[in-house]
């Protein structure tokens, strides 16, 4: 089984388990060429595998109700969250009927080709609905759960397990990240002081962000982190 993830210009990937489990992670730069990403990941889709799962972290998206089925409107919903382009975004759905919620999606063509030029099993996702799978569970009625990349964030804000906001940042520092954040929570009028917040993701590279967000808010717990060199890629 490969396992890939997509990130704000970055390409994150396991292969194997046990003793020939392999992972790697590669980001684009200002040094880097403009397909870099794209070369990197035809050079990942060389190590054999029986199964590839994917997930795109991308901001391209628009979570919807449950059973929204005017599939024409995608790309124009997609376009009032980020620029979007049909001729070089391949357009998904993910589903998750537990919250009844779903979510248009894009992935960019040059990848989707890349990877469906395999032809091997392969099943895409997208991070918010990962996401949502795996939501600890909070007593508290007010929740934020956070998830953490090196270069972005995700959260969900759940008001008695009923989601009242989702969104997904790029940002250049950690900061950013809380600041969006906080100032989302007091927009839909959580009480910080009795909402849970609950953290998963790349907390080895985000210190501040966790040690800032403890100043703020009373009750913080990390559900899940990486550990050492390994990512977390939401699997």
């Amino acid at each position: 089984m490969q396992k890939l993830l997509f990130t704000k210009d970055g390409l994150q990937w396991t292969i194997g388990k046990g003793q020939s489990y392999r992972e790697n992670s590669v980001f684009r730069t200002e040094d880097t060429a403009e397909d870099f990403v794209a070369a990197e990941l035809n050079e990942a889709l060389k190590a054999p595998a029986r199964k590839i799962e994917v997930i795109s972290a991308f901001n391209h998206f628009t979570m919807m109700p449950y059973g929204f089925d005017n599939h024409d409107l995608a790309y124009k919903l997609i376009s009032y969250n980020a620029p979007v382009n049909a001729d070089t975004e391949e357009l998904m759905l993910a589903v998750n009927k537990r919250y009844h919620v779903q979510f248009y999606y894009t992935l960019p063509k040059e990848y989707y080709r890349a990877i469906k030029a395999r032809n091997i099993p392969t099943t895409f996702n997208f991070s918010g609905e990962k996401f949502l799978q795996q939501l600890s569970s909070a007593k508290a009625r007010h929740q934020v759960h956070i998830n953490l990349y090196p270069t972005q964030a995700e959260f969900f804000a759940l008001d008695d397990r009923r989601i009242v906001l989702y969104n997904n940042l790029d940002a250049t520092s950690e900061v950013d990240f809380l600041y969006f954040i906080m100032f989302s929570v007091s927009k839909i009028g959580f009480p910080v002081k009795d909402t849970q917040f609950v953290v998963y993701g790349e907390l080895s590279g985000n210190e501040t962000f966790l040690s800032e967000l403890q100043k703020f808010a009373p009750h913080v717990k990390v559900a899940f982190q990486n550990e050492g060199n390994k990512k977390h890629l939401m699997f």
